[in-house]
């Protein structure tokens, strides 16, 4: 039996139990990890909310964690015991746990010279990242970009990651605390929540607008981050924390210059071996290079799940939640 934090019911932060679970052992082309840091993301918090369904209750929760191979299923080739490899998005969520099984081909090595917490901070934000700014859009030189969010676990690598590109970020953040940080992170004009985001960034393009708008806030700005859009410019909405968006009228798309919108997600980017190693080999490439610098992160011992899903949900604070089974 192992520890494992999970869901009998849907609802705020205090339905996650330390729950005794038997994690099986591994199948044909599976690996059983014993987890030694587990990433915490937005994305837990909707399975935990029902936004996004799980397959049944009680259900584990958590996409993301970095461990060191425990044993080996049939089939599986170039891994052996005692590696250390890490996964985002392997299956469904489960990943707050100490022992876990999952398919071995979503599973990465990770380079020496980047600790078990930082890849389970890096992995799921990072190849979010790697593919809104490598091929959901292609970032370059002479872009602009606006981020939603930009202090942010993902904003942040968003942010460093634009402007190692040659891309000129606007962000978008909740107070002056956070806008500081952003502007350390990469971000060359951060925009204060209180102030018109809109406004700002059509006075500091001279009313040309940008390129792309990265949208991980959903329903509080998703209207907002069309107007921000040069004309055939393109938005790339890939979260909700304030909530779904309102249904988009396609017609508003031609009004405001024959815009581009897209909903892309992980799973979809990563769907083969080679797209998932390739991916992990950009991501490690740049912090390796120190053109990305890790975000910020708040470590937390497994058992204290809840508290770590309500510091994500306060939008004051920065950065990436760490659990340490």
């Amino acid at each position: 039996m192992a520890r494992a934090i999970r869901i009998h019911a849907l609802g705020p932060p205090e339905v996650l139990t330390l729950d005794d679970v038997d994690p099986g052992v591994p199948g044909q082309h599976e690996l059983l990890l014993r987890q030694t840091a587990v990433g915490v993301n937005f994305l837990d918090v909707y399975h935990r909310t029902g936004l996004y369904p799980l397959p049944s209750l009680p259900h584990g929760l958590g996409n993301e964690a970095v461990g060191v191979v425990e044993a080996i299923g049939p089939g599986v080739r170039g891994v052996r015991a005692g590696d250390r490899v890490g996964y985002a998005i392997a299956g469904p969520p489960g990943a707050y746990a100490e022992l876990r099984v999952v398919p071995a081909w979503r599973c990465v090595p990770i380079p020496a010279g980047i600790d078990d917490a930082t890849a389970a901070s890096l992995l799921l934000k990072g190849l979010t990242a790697e593919f809104l700014v490598r091929r959901a859009h292609r970032a370059g030189r002479g872009q602009r970009a606006l981020v939603h969010a930009a202090a942010g676990g993902v904003g942040l690598l968003l942010c460093q990651w634009l402007a190692h590109l040659g891309v000129h970020v606007f962000g978008t953040v909740s107070n002056a605390a956070k806008a500081a940080l952003a502007a350390e992170h990469g971000c060359h004009q951060p925009i204060v929540r209180d102030t018109d985001f809109v406004a700002a960034v059509r006075a500091a393009t001279k009313g040309k607008g940008v390129d792309v708008v990265y949208d991980s806030v959903g329903k509080a700005t998703l209207r907002g981050s069309l107007q921000c859009l040069r004309p055939r410019g393109l938005l790339l909405a890939f979260g909700n924390s304030s909530g779904p968006p309102e249904p988009l009228d396609l017609l508003e798309l031609a009004r405001l210059g024959s815009l581009f919108v897209t909903r892309p997600s992980l799973g979809d980017y990563t769907r083969t071996v080679a797209e998932l190693r390739r991916a992990a080999a950009a991501l490690f490439t740049v912090v390796q290079q120190g053109a990305i610098r890790p975000a910020p992160r708040t470590e937390l011992p497994l058992r204290e799940a809840a508290r770590a899903h309500r510091l994500l949900e306060q939008r004051d604070r920065s950065g990436a939640i760490v659990l340490v089974p």
